[in-house]
């Protein structure tokens, strides 16, 4: 059955996801991390605030309970910051543990089942997906973020400029 693999894909996608804005925020400080280029961006400290805060309110009770919870502030993830990093990645890892954790928990047979965000009807695979595409889509806004901030002391997160051939070149020697 698909769902299985399914799973283990999205698991994956999302590990990914986490993963490389955790990298990119490892290489600012918290002055960094609050910083907002214009008035009508977010800093990457209100972004964790709202990644953080989707994810708890998408995940917990994922199949019981609609994805948008009552006492959710959605408006308040997008004011105020954190006092220190530590505090910053306390608030984004437990976002993050009570994704992976519902993941963890669901079963082959919940993959048929309907949920709810804001009344709205979704299979299971659409809203993991729909989460995706949401967590996705401002991981690429830390990182872009993160690199303005640190313009040449910038530690690339993928191949660097001009080592695209002899990383392509170690790849085929790897897998011959």
């Amino acid at each position: 059955m698909v769902n299985r693999p399914y799973l283990k894909l999205v698991t994956e996608n999302f590990q990914s996801i986490k993963m490389l804005a955790d990298r990119a925020m490892e290489q600012l400080n918290i002055d960094e991390l609050t910083y907002t280029p214009n008035e009508e961006s977010n800093s990457i400290a209100v972004l964790v605030k709202h990644m953080s805060g989707n994810l708890k309110s998408r995940f917990s009770d994922f199949l019981t309970s609609d994805g948008e919870k009552p006492d959710r502030n959605r408006d308040g993830e997008f004011v105020g910051t954190y006092e220190s990093k530590h505090q910053l990645l306390e608030a984004w890892n437990s976002g993050w543990e009570v994704l992976f954790n519902t993941l963890a928990g669901l079963k082959e047979e919940d993959m048929n089942k309907t949920v709810l965000i804001r009344k709205e009807p979704h299979s299971v695979m659409e809203a993991i997906q729909r989460q995706i595409v949401h967590q996705s889509s401002h991981s690429g806004q830390i990182v872009y973020i993160a690199k303005m901030i640190k313009d040449r002391e910038w530690t690339t997160l993928s191949i660097p400029r001009g080592k695209s051939e002899k990383f392509n070149q170690q790849m085929n020697e790897q897998f011959k």
